[in-house]
């Protein structure tokens, strides 16, 4: 079988460490270009990834032409009208969480790759780590659950931090909530259900605490942030119901081998034609459900 031709826009730390290293080592796959905003640094990774620099707006057509589907390292509403762009041309979307900051931003790229027959598939770690997507699938099966209690609680702001993606200006802006709240909504909604109502407190600096209702009348509470102290920096979620209490086991590696699931699962859905549970339709929904909660936290300030 053919390889399937595959493009990544963004160059900065996760392009250089997970996507395009990722995308470069898959059997299945032929990286066809990295894109970035600057030449020299797509010039640089594109070196260093044995493949093709594009940069500028005409470099963002060039490389959707060379390519049948587009991987992205970009920050949300900087990807969200590329991914429109790339679904317009009929190329499959393998995209990064959130899919982006506005229900708007969001609906758009579903809307364009229903309008196209494309498929997607958004990273969220925790969906294509293996041990963890197996305990997800695992619980979700096994239903009756009363109650589930999760925390995000990241160190990228913390006095001591030395964290590459401590640079990043959409992090800062939009905190916890919204980049270590889409992991934790990725493994609550399957197992608990939708979320039909959100209450949401925030705290300095940068703690946001959500209390969820979901469709079936399990309800849970989540704790999220990027400035927790440096020791203190973990990640959990605890269920409780008739079978007992389930904790969720911890990731294990870099974040490259569940980037290469998520390859694997993209292909799959194009080769089989069933989309993915984890597709853009299923990053709006977590995009909605975060959006609602900065309403939450706006109505008690």
């Amino acid at each position: 079988m053919s390889k399937s031709r595959i493009g990544l826009f963004g160059t900065g730390p996760w392009a250089r460490m997970t996507q395009g290293p990722a995308l470069a080592a898959h059997p299945g796959t032929e990286l066809s270009g990295v894109w970035g905003r600057r030449p020299d640094a797509a010039g640089s990774l594109a070196e260093t990834l044995g493949t093709t620099a594009y940069s500028g707006d005409d470099g963002v057509d060039a490389l959707i032409a060379a390519s049948d589907a587009v991987a992205f390292a970009l920050p949300p509403d900087i990807q969200a009208p590329l991914a429109v762009r790339a679904a317009a041309a009929g190329r499959h979307l393998l995209l990064d969480k959130p899919v982006a900051t506005t229900v708007a931003g969001a609906r758009e790229v579903v809307e364009a790759a229903e309008r196209a027959g494309v498929f997607s598939a958004v990273f969220f770690t925790s969906r294509f780590e293996t041990a963890t997507s197996r305990w997800i699938d695992e619980q979700a099966a096994a239903g009756d659950w009363f109650t589930a209690h999760a925390h995000w609680l990241g160190s990228l702001y913390s006095e001591s931090s030395d964290s590459p993606f401590a640079a990043s200006l959409w992090r800062r802006e939009k905190g916890g909530l919204w980049d270590v709240g889409p992991h934790a909504l990725s493994v609550l909604l399957p197992i608990l259900g939708d979320v039909t109502d959100v209450t949401a407190v925030r705290t300095e600096p940068d703690l946001t605490h959500l209390v969820l209702r979901h469709a079936p009348g399990a309800s849970s509470t989540v704790s999220l942030s990027l400035s927790a102290p440096r020791a203190g920096g973990n990640n959990a979620v605890e269920l409780s119901g008739r079978h007992g209490v389930e904790r969720m086991p911890e990731g294990r590696g870099t974040a490259q081998e569940p980037f290469e699931s998520a390859i694997d699962g993209l292909l799959e859905a194009v080769r089989t034609g069933r989309p993915h549970d984890v597709d853009v339709r299923f990053g709006a929904r977590v995009t909605e459900i975060l959006t609602d909660a900065e309403r939450s936290i706006a109505a008690h300030a």
